[in-house]
């Protein structure tokens, strides 16, 4: 196997992409053999013009990135894995435009095949934090790997849900991977680390600017069998996501919203379109991407209902997916405040209802 270094000293040629890259070590063999080449033999390389070439032949600031680049990897524990690695994703090696090195904190696993990607706003209805994390739940619970983001919103939710689960998840990330982005996620990207993989393929130190998570997206999709649409506006990234996906030739879901919340606009419109599949549960996934799981993912069995108490029962009778004030639940239940809120305690252990900022519940 070639030297990392030279790898990254090649990726640090102006003009050179992950495109360009993945051909020239694969005409060469080995980048140190592409970065000692002349002119005229980086020319008979296909793609490779006249003023690339001359960027190459010409080029004497490689080491110096590189050896930059793996102190900082170094100093948060990282690594670099590549294209020609057993460990590179396949699913990402079949899209077009596939990194050519990626660099990553944690492990990905041959488990992480299975996988979906779900994503959405960043500022989600409580009705899209409940729906991301009853989702992403469930799909781990069956043996999905959680991909997404790290972004603020849904994104963070999903990544959450997996992690409660103690299933694997994956953040792949707009900026270097010693740049945790946004700040208030480092505790959680850590977690990530230790129970799945944070991802990019921007060089250390590289910030979150805005142009990255657009590019980023198409790795999102690119390692998923399949991508989830909770909520976004016609106008948000997760539009983005969907439509790498869709270039992808990978499945794209989308959870309904009300007409007139905009959050929901981008969602409504995907289904309408017909370019994605309207989904209400995770059966709805998990048919439509049995052909390409095979035997890989195991149903679990299906779950027993706790027991309830006449009190609970009564309680659950007053609840839905829209959050009710426990002034309103023990009017419409009967029942004092402080007896509402000792049953619905515990229907909150059972896991049949979530409780809200501002004592607002809802049922799961």
């Amino acid at each position: 196997m070639f030297d990392i270094k030279d790898l990254l000293s090649l990726s640090a040629v102006p003009g050179v992409g992950s495109n360009r890259l993945r051909t020239l070590v694969s005409h060469f063999k080995d980048p140190a053999a592409a970065l000692n080449a002349s002119p005229r033999e980086l020319t008979r390389v296909n793609g490779i013009d006249k003023k690339t070439a001359l960027n190459i032949a010409r080029f004497r600031d490689g080491k110096r990135f590189a050896d930059e680049q793996l102190s900082r990897l170094n100093k948060v524990g990282g690594r670099i894995i590549t294209f020609w690695d057993s460990e590179y994703p396949d699913l990402l090696k079949k899209i077009y435009d596939p990194p050519a090195f990626l660099f990553i904190r944690g492990e990905i696993l041959p488990d992480d095949k299975v996988t979906i990607a779900i994503v959405g706003t960043r500022t989600p209805t409580a009705y899209g934090k409940i729906i991301a994390e009853k989702f992403a739940r469930a799909l781990a619970e069956v043996g999905l790997a959680i991909v997404s983001g790290l972004a603020r919103g849904i994104d963070t939710v999903a990544h959450l849900a997996a992690l409660q689960m103690n299933r694997r998840t994956l953040a792949v990330i707009g900026s270097g991977i010693d740049l945790i982005y946004p700040p208030e996620n480092k505790k959680l990207a850590e977690k990530i680390a230790r129970n799945g993989a944070i991802i990019s393929e921007y060089e250390m130190g590289a910030k979150p600017d805005a142009v990255n998570f657009p590019r980023r997206n198409r790795i999102i999709s690119g390692i998923s069998l399949g991508t989830l649409i909770v909520e976004t506006t016609e106008t948000g990234g997760a539009m983005i996501t969907a439509s790498t996906a869709l270039d992808q030739n990978r499945e794209v879901f989308a959870i309904p919203g009300q007409i007139t919340e905009m959050r929901s606009s981008g969602t409504n419109r995907l289904i309408r379109e017909g370019r994605a599949k309207l989904v209400q549960g995770i059966d709805d996934i998990i048919d439509e991407l049995q052909p390409k799981l095979k035997s890989i993912l195991k149903r679990g069995e299906k779950k027993v209902e706790p027991p309830l108490s006449l009190f609970e029962k009564r309680l659950l009778d007053c609840l839905g997916a829209d959050p009710v004030h426990i002034d309103r639940i023990a009017e419409l239940s009967t029942l004092s405040t402080s007896d509402a809120l000792v049953n619905l305690l515990s229907l909150e252990f059972k896991g049949l209802v979530k409780q809200l900022a501002g004592k607002m519940f809802i049922r799961l």
